[in-house]
């Protein structure tokens, strides 16, 4: 067996499933690892291409002179806001799927900065961020997308375009990137390293982007690299040892994402597991990064055994390696900003829910800011960071509660995670006593992985109350710091109990919090017939949670308008559901007294109820039927047919209104099971007619990265029209699938 406390052991290939689990406690996260851990929230900017065209993803084939963020472009405001909400990185993506390079890179002088307007083709957005970053006391962090659709798009582009390995030096010389790529840059850092490589053309250049931005800028902390393929060719391969080792070599200090360091926590939505074990089986490093949507993903059950499944492909495990899991989501409706009047942002409740689910689920969160037009933070997002931020500090940052706390274990109460406190036995309980008796609702507790590893499997923390200890919180997984949430009760004694654990656990830090809580944000729903409700649901994804802050019905009331005005104390009480049959803006806040909490907004469609499908080129059965697409049901949804032969794109769907309205825009919900990216439309048209014989110029629409986001896509017309009938026609479909469908097609008033 292997020694313990490693960052990465073999798994013997006679390991019992016992010996397995037992490998798995010993192994501890690396110095890297451990720090970024510690950065808890980080922020994400993407800025490009997209934010000008108002496109999820964009093609490569773009004029580059379109990006131009003009003089306002403001990094420093960027890091003020991200560090008011608690931020403590900058992670920027410097070259997106599309290939635009925001940085002064010399191996594209036709899709960067170089080729456009923005600073006379002198700007460097990443430069500016580095300075801001420095300015501010943040960590930086680099995105580098290894797909790039411009490098396979143009006519001297370098993805898959068959060339061999050769032997190159990295950095290599721009003049002779192609002829002679042996020879070394001229302005090469002084005491930088050389590298070399046998690499063919496109892995040649994407190493020496690489290098550029490692060797520049400063101290990079984080290198991102993504996954996703809008489009493959030339069998193009990538060498990721060797980009690994260039990192590890240039940055020794950074974590490497979609690599051996930070995975992908299953989702783009922010979501969270309640058991999140972070010692993971491999097959190899360069296959370390490959996404991990299992619920289940390093229980004892699977790492036991003696493979893993990523979407339906097989890796031998290998080794038992830690892999810190990374919480991403975007503040708004999509990764890019596409404009003010029609793209939702997420409340504070949604931010801080995620926050405490993120951070305090032993993970990192990641949260999206995209940039506008003219290079700043929008007012809706700097509103919502700022109030995150407030809690986050007003709560977390407050110790006030622990002064004069005593523990028989003290090493839990010195705020020092280097010490720790080890019981004798995999189960055990430690009391902490407050000074008076003081009201709290969050308990922090926080394993020494670093020096021990992660190993408590499940765990409750009690409070004596009424002469008797009574159970608040339960969890399953600790980690680095996992935090409990619960009612708000008066205590002065709390007891941390952990039931089950993989050995011995290491308990490094018990704390005890309050958060003060804000009124929250309600939720907009509708039916099929247009009846609107505003509630607070708790069982959403992001609505609010109660952690019971009282009934609401005792003194917080909603109310609402439809006029497009902010409603306050005094606006249209909601008693009842709300007939929108026709569609509009829809905006709800609660109030309590004259204090108005956040407010919701939502844009409505027409009601569907009396629409009837008139044609369809394809659906597989009744259960998968044309009218599913516009039943007022997310649950439900078309799928074309699936029968061979398999008929392929283009799809298309009629659906005849029942009287000429005036349209606004659609919208377009995918399937919302999450199970597999069949019927998913990425690109079509919607087509409108007054008679359904007589089609009006089709209007195109590209939604992306539907399979990590399959939220509701809203398509705005430039130009308003009379119509009866739509026709929504596909033209391709997500991850390459040849099938089409909705979950809901919705037009706008």
């Amino acid at each position: 067996m292997a020694q313990p406390y490693v960052h990465q052991v073999p798994i013997p290939q006679r390991a019992t499933s016992e010996e397995i689990v037992k490998l798995a406690a010993q192994v501890v996260p690396s110095t890297q690892q451990t720090d970024f851990l510690a950065l808890d929230f980080t922020c994400f900017i993407h800025i490009g291409i997209n934010t000008f065209t108002g496109q999820e993803w964009g093609s490569g084939k773009e004029d580059p002179k379109l990006f131009n963020p003009g003089d306002t472009l403001d990094t420093d405001q960027w890091c003020r806001v991200a560090k008011a909400a608690g931020m403590k990185l900058m992670l920027i993506t410097v070259k997106h799927h599309d290939g635009l390079c925001l940085w002064q890179t010399r191996y594209n002088q036709e899709f960067s900065v170089r080729a456009t307007p923005w600073r006379g083709g002198k700007g460097d957005v990443l430069k500016d961020l580095a300075a801001s970053c420095r300015r501010h006391g943040l960590k930086l962090g680099v995105y580098l997308s290894p797909a790039d659709l411009y490098q396979m798009e143009s006519a001297k582009g370098l993805y898959g375009n068959g060339s061999k390995p050769r032997a190159s030096m990295i950095p290599t010389s721009a003049e002779t990137f192609s002829s002679n790529p042996s020879q070394v840059r001229s302005d090469k850092p002084k005491g930088a390293p050389v590298i070399a490589v046998e690499a063919d053309d496109y892995n040649r250049y994407f190493m020496n982007q690489l290098y550029e931005l490692l060797t520049e800028y400063g101290p990079i902390h984080e290198v991102w690299f993504d996954g996703a393929h809008p489009k493959q060719k030339g069998g193009q391969t990538y060498i990721k040892k060797e980009w690994f080792a260039l990192i590890r070599q240039l940055a020794p200090q950074a974590v490497i994402f979609g690599g051996p360091d930070v995975r992908w926590c299953g989702n783009e939505a922010g979501g969270t597991r309640e058991e999140e074990w972070n010692v993971l089986t491999v097959s190899s490093l360069e296959e370390s990064g490959i996404d991990r949507p299992q619920d289940d993903v390093a229980s004892d059950a699977l790492i036991a055994q003696k493979e893993y499944d990523v979407y339906g492909k097989k890796y031998p495990a290998k080794s038992l390696y830690y892999l810190v899991p990374e919480v991403n989501t975007s503040i708004r409706a999509g990764w890019f900003w596409r404009n003010e009047h029609e793209q939702s942002v997420r409340t504070a409740d949604d931010v801080f829910d995620i926050y405490e689910r993120g951070a305090g689920g032993n993970g990192v969160f990641l949260l999206n800011v995209p940039p506008n037009n003219h290079g700043l933070f929008s007012d809706r997002d700097v509103a919502c960071l700022e109030e995150v931020g407030r809690r986050i500090e007003s709560t977390y940052g407050n110790r006030a509660l622990m002064k004069g706390a005593n523990s028989a274990e003290e090493k839990l109460l010195d705020n020092d995670l280097t010490t720790f406190w080890q019981p004798k036995d995999p189960s055990c309980e430690v009391e902490m006593r407050l000074a008076a008796a003081k009201e709290i609702n969050r308990v922090v507790v926080r394993e020494a992985v670093d020096k021990v590893g992660q190993r408590i499997a499940e765990h409750a923390v009690d409070v004596w109350l009424d002469g008797k200890w009574q159970e608040v919180a339960k969890g399953k997984t600790v980690g680095f710091r996992k935090i409990l949430r619960f009612p708000a009760v008066k205590t002065e004694r709390i007891r941390l109990r952990v039931i089950k654990a993989r050995m011995a656990p290491a308990l490094a830090s018990l704390e005890v919090y309050h958060y003060a809580v804000p009124l929250p944000a309600p939720l907009i729903g509708s039916d099929a017939a247009g009846k609107v409700v505003i509630s607070l649901s708790q069982n959403a994804d992001f609505s609010w949670k109660p952690h019971g802050q009282g009934d609401p019905s005792n003194s917080w009331r909603f109310v609402y308008t439809t006029d497009g005005t902010v409603p306050d104390a005094h606006s249209t009480r909601y008693e009842q559901a709300i007939n929108l049959s026709q569609g509009g803006l829809l905006k709800a806040c609660v109030v309590q007294g004259e204090r108005i909490g956040p407010i919701t907004e939502q844009r409505l469609g027409i009601s569907p109820i009396a629409w009837k499908v008139v044609e369809c080129s394809s659906e597989h059965d009744a259960t998968y039927s044309a009218a599913k697409a516009i039943d007022g049901n997310a649950q439900s949804y078309w799928h074309s047919s699936w029968n061979e032969p398999i008929p392929s794109h283009p799809h298309h769907l009629t659906v005849d209104m029942g009287r000429e309205l005036m349209v606004g825009g659609f919208t377009y919900l995918p399937r919302q099971d999450r199970q597999v990216p069949d019927s998913m439309v990425e690109r079509g048209t919607m087509e409108f007619s007054k008679d359904g014989k007589n089609w009006n110029p089709a209007v195109d629409f590209h939604f992306g990265n539907l399979v990590n986001d399959p939220s509701l896509r809203t398509q705005v017309l430039t130009e308003k029209q009379q119509a009866r009938f739509f026709r929504f026609r596909s033209q391709s479909g997500a991850a390459g699938k040849p099938y089409a469908g909705a979950a809901e097609i919705g037009i706008l008033p």
